[in-house]
């Protein structure tokens, strides 16, 4: 789920142990990857915890969870609602929500519009469903360590409608009545979210479509609109990282509905001005709803994991009909360079979805990629460099 930058990670990082490292002086080759098609099924998100405490990583997707190690047995967990091509669910951030010992799931959807977690039975029941809140439309949502407690916040991503986030309150009596506080953050926002500290002030920020709102000192104090730039319908995350080292963190935004994937480079003046210089990583695809940040190659440096959604929109963006591809690029001290995971057309190509995962799946030391879609549920074992 993991997070340092990269969202899923946190909620799943008993499995992302950290890539073998190389010294990062030595260049290393491609990376290697070997491809497993686990199911049919159209979810958009999926996520990796050991759900039923045996040790094994299992993966989270929509209606159903997958054993591993193998990955062949699947085992229903509620009945998710479908709108045309869509599945009414758009996130998988795997917590233990109610502090039983057994990993739940929150998620939320577009059309019912609803913030909500599935509790673990520990048995091969359907899961129960909790609701946390009417939040107004969900494009997707993540879980994130804002105030540095230890335990993630889930943020969900509403556009047009108020930013909040909920925070899961500790439990010392019902365990089966988790509860949420909802923290009011900004009267509205559009399209993308980020999580990282812009300023140096070691706070966590929040980057939105046109801006980023500066963390409070205090808990309960208001968060700060800078209006820095607008990105457009940006997407979630955007990375908040120091690509060139400077000390600066920078900011990568994939276009999620059109073409575009670029990094902005964070830079002051003398006299602390702010600005932020584009860099173009690349142009010529589109649909880039989401994305991590990871070392991928072993190399102790880290990569961005990206691909296109397919059929983010139903077919109705630019670029809808173009291959679909799943890539990492890494950076060379200048600009990033393109590595393809997977690349080609409809049945060849396999697309990111709206939320995928990062997980070391077999103890190899190397992080494999997992990715859901309407284009089906695979698996990219990392096989690493040659």
């Amino acid at each position: 789920m993991r997070l340092t930058i990269l969202l899923t990670y946190a909620l799943a990082c008993v499995f992302t142990s950290h890539a073998q490292t190389k010294n990062p002086s030595s260049p290393v080759g491609p990376v290697e990857f070997r491809k497993m098609k686990v199911s049919s099924e159209t979810y958009e998100s999926v996520g990796v915890a050991d759900i039923n405490n045996d040790g094994h990583p299992d993966l989270v997707s929509g209606a159903f969870w997958y054993e591993g190690p193998h990955f062949v047995q699947r085992h229903f967990i509620a009945e998710i609602n479908r709108v045309q091509e869509y599945w009414d669910d758009f996130s998988t951030i795997l917590l233990d929500v109610n502090k039983d010992g057994k990993i739940d799931i929150v998620t939320g959807g577009w059309f019912e519009a609803t913030l909500y977690w599935l509790e673990n039975p520990g048995n091969n029941k359907a899961w129960k469903r909790h609701v946390i809140d009417k939040t107004g439309n969900i494009e997707t949502a993540r879980g994130f360590d804002l105030d540095g407690d230890g335990i993630v916040e889930i943020i969900p991503n509403t556009p047009n409608q108020p930013l909040k986030y909920y925070k899961l309150q500790a439990n010392t009596s019902n365990n089966s009545d988790a509860q949420f506080t909802k923290v009011d953050v900004a009267p509205t926002h559009g399209h993308g979210l980020g999580f990282g500290d812009i300023n140096g002030d070691k706070r966590i920020d929040i980057v939105i479509d046109k801006g980023w709102l500066e963390a409070p000192n205090q808990p309960n104090g208001k968060w700060i609109l800078h209006e820095d730039f607008d990105f457009g319908h940006a997407s979630i995350p955007v990375l908040i990282v120091d690509i060139n080292k400077d000390g600066l963190n920078d900011l990568i935004v994939g276009q999620a509905h059109g073409y575009g994937l670029d990094w902005y480079e964070q830079q002051t003046s003398s006299k602390g001005k702010r600005s932020w210089k584009k860099h173009v990583i690349d142009a010529n695809n589109s649909q880039y709803h989401t994305m991590e940040w990871v070392d991928i190659d072993g190399d102790g440096e880290m990569e961005l994991v990206t691909g296109k959604r397919f059929r983010a929109h139903n077919g109705g963006d630019p670029g809808a009909n173009d291959p679909y591809g799943l890539y990492y690029f890494k950076w060379n001290g200048e600009s990033f360079t393109k590595d393809i995971i997977s690349y080609g057309p409809v049945g060849e190509g396999k697309g990111a979805g709206i939320y995928f995962s990062l997980a070391d799946l077999k103890g190899t030391g190397r992080q494999d990629v997992i990715v859901a879609g309407k284009d089906g549920l695979y698996i990219f074992f990392n096989e690493g460099t040659k």
